[in-house]
């Protein structure tokens, strides 16, 4: 465990994003369907794309890493049985269960931190119905067995979108056609048209429809070479770095991306940041930040951030339909309220989002970092308005971008590592 001291500091010059962790686990989870030799470049070898990787090989599967990328090769038998560490990764675990059970493989399933806690009822009602057996004390870990049938699969939308992709990605291996059927409007819809594009991109359908998808069976996935694109998700903590006074350009984004956290621009050029692209770089600098409402529904992953640049905004933000944030690596509103809170800011909770009324600047003091890569590195980003600041769990940012205080230092923050 380690903490950071952060000095007040203003970020200016180049930045490129890490590639999309979220492009990432649906590229290699492709490249290990598709049964032959698959190329993938613009990998960031984080702890969750690790797990994924490491859960690639425990089904028998080759991965060689080089500087770039890795290239998997899944044209050798599987394993009749498996055991596999999903690590902290509910991408991991949640994309692989009705992916195991469609390859018939009989596995158990492990993890760390908060994932064995994380909620996995979607699969509870609607796998073994459909021939999978789903076995635990609660939690993890959990075996998986049994063969995954076709058939019309019931979802509520409100769930995380990661169930949806789950099966998106296993039913097309089925011998018949099966039908995703969502019971309410889909949240986080930008994760599944995600899901959906990668699909395409390894030669496999899956129809939209009234209230889901239409998913033909006897596909099969293409091997592919395959680059990953930039992530929204973390160019949001430059977007609010520089929204706070300073001056960045960013690189490796897709302007035309279909992330759900595309959004980011948008809603950082709303709070009043000054944003513009030349070429394909994405420029943003410091503005007159203002108060504004913001449903989140389809970007949680945004929230932290927001929140951050929100805190030192004149007026009032309001963040709704942000609930799910309760059930990540921690309870983001709760983390976001508690270490906004610590440092000055005048934030409060609601029962599914947060209600934020800015200040001119935050002050010293010490924040909890909940071992949470997204909290840990959105506090970063609101101390470059404040004080001396101590916040811990450093070391949580390697979940999803190693280089994140590297690139902090280098761009002229002040951070320090002990």
């Amino acid at each position: 465990m380690s903490n950071v001291i952060l000095s007040p500091s203003r970020l200016a010059g180049e930045v490129t994003v890490p590639p999309s962790k979220s492009v990432s686990h649906r590229a290699i989870l492709c490249a290990v369907l598709a049964r032959g030799r698959s190329r993938i470049r613009n990998l960031a070898f984080s702890r969750d794309i690790l797990a994924t990787l490491n859960a690639a090989r425990s089904l028998g599967v080759s991965v060689r890493r080089d500087e770039n990328g890795c290239v998997i090769d899944s044209s050798g038998e599987l394993p009749g049985r498996a055991d596999i560490d999903c690590g902290e990764s509910g991408s991991t675990l949640r994309f692989l269960i009705p992916v195991l059970g469609a390859l018939g493989v009989d596995a158990r399933l492990t993890g760390h931190g908060r994932l064995p806690g994380r909620p996995l009822g979607a699969y509870r009602d609607c796998l073994p119905p459909h021939g999978v057996r789903l076995e635990s004390a609660g939690g993890l870990p959990l075996r998986v067995g049994g063969k995954l049938e076709p058939g019309t699969y019931l979802l509520p939308g409100g769930v995380s979108s990661q169930f949806v992709t789950g099966l998106l990605l296993a039913l097309p291996l089925l011998g018949g056609d099966s039908e995703i059927r969502l019971t309410s409007p889909l949240e986080s819809a930008g994760y599944v048209s995600l899901t959906v594009a990668m699909l395409a991109d390894f030669g496999v359908r899956a129809d939209r429809t009234e209230d889901g998808w239409h998913i033909p069976g006897g596909q099969r996935y293409a091997p592919q070479e395959y680059e990953v694109e930039g992530d929204w998700s973390q160019a949001a903590f430059f977007l609010a770095a520089g929204a706070l006074g300073g001056d960045l350009s960013i690189r490796g984004l897709r302007r035309d991306s279909v992330q759900g956290d595309r959004m980011a621009e948008v809603l950082f050029t709303n709070l009043g940041a000054v944003t513009g692209w030349e070429n394909d770089v994405l420029r943003v600098r410091g503005g007159r930040l203002r108060g504004m409402e913001i449903d989140a529904a389809q970007i949680p992953d945004l929230v932290p951030a927001l929140a951050a640049a929100a805190a030192l905004a004149e007026g009032r933000t309001v963040i709704s339909r942000a609930g799910r944030l309760r059930l990540k690596e921690s309870d983001r509103l709760e983390a976001m309220e508690r270490g906004l809170s610590a440092l000055g800011g005048k934030i409060s909770q609601t029962p599914d989002g947060l209600v934020i009324d800015g200040v001119e600047r935050l002050r010293s003091g010490h924040a909890e970092g909940y071992n949470d890569h997204r909290i840990v590195m959105a506090l970063s980003a609101a101390a470059l308005r404040g004080g001396r600041t101590e916040l811990t769990d450093a070391q949580s940012v390697a979940k999803s971008y190693p280089d994140f205080f590297k690139e902090y230092n280098r761009l002229g923050g002040k951070a320090n590592v002990i």
